[in-house]
């Protein structure tokens, strides 16, 4: 049987996330952004980096623990690229530095063709989907990676973790032609973090070849997973590997201390960010067969893709956009049981009035 969700009003939501991280320290506009993010993660079913991850995730890193620094400013480096901003967050929040990194580049891409954004001194900005959705909603390519909080991923051939999780996301302004846009965004190991910590709490089990326990031996107890491991052997790898040399090149820490402020000392502990973003007509060849539009000619290739027998198949983003729908359907957004009550923990720190399963409307 299908799991039982509930509809919580995204105003609710959002007002409770805002307050909790308002409490911490934010500034208003900070913790808009913090709660503003959540809720688009929550809204396209993305459940390993809601709010219950971005809150926990900042409690163990973030400003309980001098990794993100509440109300700091964002100072952009002089480059002399007109297309290409470089920035030291100094350990800003990394929903509202994300928001601001991909506004930037949508600006730099609307001036030169393609816009560019890297972010030193970082804090996890979460779920890079989010923000390569935005920029697609409105008619941009957009592409984002980082240097994931921790380095909890064996490298393919190793033992012991020396990378991140290293995500990658794709935004393609697709809505035209599809109805929504393409988003394709994956962490690079077989399951996020997020994906076993949320297990653990429904007490379900990971799949087979995710995860290590501690002593390095397969293990599907989302409990007992101590390290991760790339999907897809070498090519998941060099894909994590990817987001590591980036960050190196920006100033990004090394990977083993990253966010473990005990074993920091002198060294660097951040995370690095990477935007980019072009504006479809910079790459524009105008040689569309049968005179089509540079939009119809997606179109059409999206459907060859999915034709000759292959009607069955998902694009990437498609979940997601059926996940907005379900919850416009319903009018808010849908958490689990073991969810609300992990929320009305959180309204137990902001001091406002604890969450019950029996508030809220069982949804369609």
């Amino acid at each position: 049987m299908s799991e039982t969700f509930y509809v919580v009003p995204e105003d609710q939501h959002n007002e409770l996330v805002a307050s909790v991280y308002r409490a911490r320290g934010y500034k208003k506009s900070e913790a808009a952004d913090g709660a503003r993010f959540c809720a688009e993660a929550s809204r396209h079913g993305i459940r390993t980096h809601n709010a219950l991850k971005a809150l926990h995730l900042d409690h163990l890193f973030g400003s309980a623990a001098g990794g993100c620094v509440p109300r700091a400013k964002i100072e952009k480096i002089k480059t002399r690229f007109k297309g290409a901003e470089v920035w030291n967050a100094n350990k800003k929040l990394g929903q509202a530095t994300g928001y601001a990194a991909i506004e930037t580049a949508i600006k730099l891409a609307d001036r030169y063709g393609v816009g560019m954004v890297s972010v030193d001194n970082a804090f996890h900005y979460l779920w890079g989907g989010g923000y390569v959705m935005e920029a697609a909603r409105r008619g941009y390519i957009a592409y984002t990676n980082c240097t994931a909080a921790l380095a909890e991923v064996v490298p393919f051939g190793g033992k012991f973790p020396t990378l991140g999780t290293n995500p990658h996301s794709w935004g393609f302004p697709t809505t035209d032609a599809i109805g929504y846009p393409i988003v394709i965004d994956w962490a690079t190991s077989v399951v996020a973090m997020g994906r076993v910590q949320q297990l653990a709490r429904e007490g379900k089990e990971l799949p087979p070849g995710a995860a290590v326990d501690e002593n390095g031996q397969p293990t599907t107890d989302p409990n007992a997973a101590k390290f991760l491991v790339p999907f897809g052997a070498h090519k998941g790898y060099g894909l994590a590997l990817m987001n590591e040399i980036i960050g190196g090149f920006i100033g990004g820490s090394l990977p083993t201390i990253r966010n473990r402020w005990d074993k920091v000392g002198d060294d660097k502990g951040t995370c690095c960010f990477f935007f980019q973003v072009w504006h479809p007509d910079a790459m524009n060849a105008g040689d569309f067969a049968k005179g089509r539009s540079q939009s119809d000619n997606v179109k059409v290739v999206i459907e060859d893709i999915l034709g000759h027998g292959n009607d069955n198949c998902l694009l990437p983003g498609q979940v997601e956009a059926q996940a907005a729908a379900r919850c416009a359907k319903n009018g808010g957004l849908l958490f689990s049981e073991a969810e609300i009550q992990a929320f009305s923990e959180l309204a137990k720190e902001a001091r406002k009035a604890r969450w019950k399963v029996s508030d809220f409307k069982v949804a369609e």
